[in-house]
């Protein structure tokens, strides 16, 4: 099932320069028979004239590979410090977030009626400012998607046991954790609680991509996830938030859905910038443009909108409740407690449980920033069309977003770090596209 023309075929977050080295044949598990494993990082000049703004370096796995010490050396010699590899645009990524944080609140306290205008003209329930970020975020990262070869992914055992894992985790394990969580720090507080519960059953849609590409974990893996949860989500969305506050905490508002709400979020946040990638790559991509010089040329110049688009929609979500955030305080903090513990056991548990059985670094990152992640979107569109913008829920399901990204931040540098300090398995390598 290994591909030999790895030159025209690369990895998703760019030229594979390590998988031409390779010689050993990937297994029915899309795992190797392998001795070594080998991390290396190969920076790859893609343009002479690059900005170090534009340029972010090609960092590739090859999972369980044999080769000679001579080779190995050779290969490791090519090895860069993790923060030499990062454009600046990725290397300063905290401080950035930070920035546009500082900048989104003061915004919102000092402008009212902010929040409100940024609201007017919403696009599928959410603010037009918030949904070109998302747009803008997602596009990218979809570009690099191997659309021609995910077809040789679905004959492949091991990605419907991953597909079988993240549902689980997704629709049993984590609504669930939300609720016991939700339940036991806002007893007292019904509104906040609801929007903490409808975080919790919106699953991951959108932000997911950009920390799997960050942490350089499997994107394939991760769009296949992704597409999987968000279509049943159009169909276990609604029942399921419903049963948890309507039957399990008895709402006196009893929360109605409506399906469409789910599926027109879904197929805007997901679906629009997906078909228009895929028409991207098929057009450009060895007709318009070499192959090469798509995976190198034309997705290193993408990358930097992706963080932009991110950056973009932090300062507006901060911006449109920065008000709230602080004449509600003592609500914020009472929500972020929870939240935190979530993301927590959501994320370490999940990649204990992958690295317990086996997989590779790519998958198992894949699968924990998945069952982490929320679709803070869809959540926040449902609550505003319900309880309304300025509802106490609408505060808490807020609060989910502005964590969620510090906090899953802070988890691609802790996973990169234990990257190279820990045997990963290998069921589950990447290198198969």
């Amino acid at each position: 099932m290994s591909s030999n023309s790895t030159s025209d075929h690369h990895d998703p977050l760019g030229a594979n320069a390590l998988s031409r080295a390779s010689t050993a044949e990937a297994d029915i598990e899309r795992g190797d028979h392998a001795i070594h494993a080998v991390d290396s990082a190969v920076r790859e000049s893609v343009d002479d004239e690059s900005s170090p703004l534009l340029f972010r370096s090609v960092t590739t796995t090859t999972a369980q590979t044999e080769l000679d010490g001579e080779e190995l050396r050779r290969l490791e010699s090519k090895k860069l410090p993790l923060m030499k590899q990062l454009s600046i645009l990725d290397r300063y990524l905290p401080l950035w977030i930070l920035v546009s944080m500082l900048i989104g609140i003061p915004l919102g306290y000092f402008m009212p009626d902010l929040g409100e205008k940024l609201e007017k003209g919403g696009f599928a329930g959410v603010s037009v400012p918030i949904a070109i970020g998302l747009l803008i975020m997602m596009y990218p990262i979809m570009c690099k998607v191997q659309f021609e070869s995910l077809h040789k992914l679905l004959v492949v055992r091991t990605l419907w046991t991953q597909v079988f894992i993240s549902l689980v985790i997704n629709w049993i394990i984590a609504p669930l954790i939300m609720v016991g969580l939700s339940w036991a720090f806002l007893y007292d507080r019904p509104e906040l609680r609801e929007g903490l519960i409808m975080v919790g059953v919106a699953r991951c849609i959108a932000m997911v991509m950009i920390w799997i590409e960050l942490s350089d974990g499997d994107t394939d893996y991760g769009a296949i996830l992704t597409a999987v949860n968000s279509l049943l989500q159009m169909f276990l969305f609604a029942p399921t938030a419903m049963f948890y506050i309507n039957v399990i905490g008895k709402s006196e508002d009893h929360l109605k859905i409506p399906y469409g709400v789910v599926a027109r979020s879904v197929a805007i946040f997901l679906g629009l910038p997906l078909l228009i990638a895929i028409f991207t790559r098929v057009i450009l991509r060895g007709r318009v443009i070499s192959a090469k010089a798509y995976d190198t040329k034309f997705v290193t110049f993408l990358e930097p909108f992706s963080l932009l688009g991110l950056l973009f929609t932090i300062l507006v979500l901060f911006a449109s409740q920065g008000r709230e955030v602080i004449t509600q305080l003592t609500s914020v903090l009472r929500v972020m407690v929870p939240m935190t513990i979530y993301f927590f056991l959501l994320f370490f548990g999940t990649l204990y449980l992958c690295y317990k059985l086996g997989y590779t670094y790519k998958i198992c990152s894949a699968q924990a920033f998945t069952a982490a992640s929320n679709n803070f979107e869809l959540a926040i569109a449902v609550i505003v069309s319900f309880y309304g913008i300025s509802s106490t829920q609408a505060l808490a399901a807020t609060v989910g977003p502005l964590l969620e990204v510090p906090v899953l931040l802070s988890f691609v540098y802790v996973i990169q770090h234990f990257r190279e300090r820990i045997r990963w398995g290998n069921h589950g390598s990447s290198d198969i596209l």
